[in-house]
């Protein structure tokens, strides 16, 4: 029973995250931007809540480290699972961790509205993985967890929920104002990865809570510098202006694909 209290706690807090963010943007869609007091309440009630969530995932995960009662929550998920053979035996995770970041792309190709171009969205997404990436690389050599299954010594953080939490967080920030719903689902998916991590025997409770901190946080570090950063790309890419960008893509409309030429002039 506290096994699963546990488990659903995880998917409680993202999806929580998620619906926190659409309401607010909800609510400031009726506001032309964050000038008014009321407008600027709620973005910074949204920043922060976006702040805090994943900071306190790490530090949660940071502090298990140690042998103290955070691990021992880890011992015993991990115990009445194998007392009761609860555990699975499915790779939908290493699937389902891309799962938000092609509805992202696939909303893209069916002209939804979303925050950025073809090109930055591909740029952000990659620099995202990137850094996560790196960090929890980095973490896993540092830290030395083994593995609940005893494979090998690289538990901590995992790295299949970093990578769905990139992917979850990358779609909210693209389609934030369009309905909380598509946050919702990205989110719920990236929650199973890190339930099925679990389930699966690969990572303890405390490694996908620390590896969704790590993929959300990264995700919205490169939002926040990005606008520093495309210059950059920008010069790297060969692109002198870039109010004239051409992109050719797939596209699903009225049942039909099709591939698009588009340029902005």
């Amino acid at each position: 029973m506290k096994t699963k209290i546990i488990l659903i706690a995880i998917l409680s807090l993202t999806v929580c995250q998620s619906y926190i963010y659409g309401q607010t943007n909800e609510i400031s869609s009726f506001n032309s931007d964050c000038d008014s007091i009321p407008q600027a309440k709620d973005c910074r009630a949204t920043e922060i809540v976006g702040i805090v969530l994943p900071s306190a995932m790490i530090i949660y995960g940071l502090i298990s480290l140690d042998n103290n009662g955070i691990r021992q929550v880890d011992y015993n998920v991990h115990n009445s699972l194998e007392r009761n053979n609860r555990f699975w035996n499915i790779s939908a995770d290493n699937y389902v961790q891309f799962v938000p970041a092609i509805a992202a792309y696939t909303l893209k190709f069916c002209k939804v509205k979303n925050t950025n171009n073809l090109l930055d969205m591909t740029v952000i997404y990659g620099l995202s993985n990137a850094l996560a990436g790196g960090i929890t690389y980095g973490t896993k050599i540092m830290t030395g967890r083994m593995r609940p299954d005893k494979s090998n010594s690289q538990s901590f953080p995992s790295g299949h929920t970093e990578t769905a939490f990139v992917a979850a967080e990358f779609l909210h920030q693209e389609y934030k104002d369009q309905s909380a719903l598509i946050s919702v689902g990205g989110y719920v998916a990236a929650a199973f990865v890190g339930v099925a991590r679990v389930y699966n025997n690969k990572h303890w409770v405390s490694d996908v809570i620390t590896g969704a901190g790590v993929g959300i946080l990264s995700t919205k570090a490169i939002y926040w510098l990005y606008p520093y950063i495309n210059p950059v790309v920008n010069k790297i890419l060969g692109i002198k202006d870039t109010s004239q960008q051409t992109f050719i893509y797939p596209q699903y409309d009225n049942r039909q694909f099709s591939i698009m030429f588009s340029k902005t002039f």
